[in-house]
């Protein structure tokens, strides 16, 4: 019994090792903070614009977010 015991603790312990020594959840693929899934078709006047971004590679649509005063516009293109 006490062979059992030990085997079965010392298994614990190596899983408890490995999952604190593990360095793979840093890394681990996260998904982009700017992504766009619907677009604006209309207009932005150029005076409403405080800025503009360029959509994460990663995002599975590209575009543009246009910052203005009253929030966040995806659009396809820059103009």
């Amino acid at each position: 019994m006490e062979m059992k015991t030990s085997r079965v603790c010392l298994a614990l312990g190596l899983v408890l090792l490995m999952t604190v020594s593990s360095d793979a959840a840093p890394f681990a693929p996260a998904h982009p903070e700017l992504c766009c899934f619907n677009f604006a078709t209309s207009e932005i006047p150029d005076a409403e614009i405080t800025g503009v971004v360029k959509t994460h590679p990663n995002c599975p649509k590209s575009g543009y977010v246009f910052t203005t005063p009253n929030g966040r516009i995806c659009k396809k293109d820059l103009k």
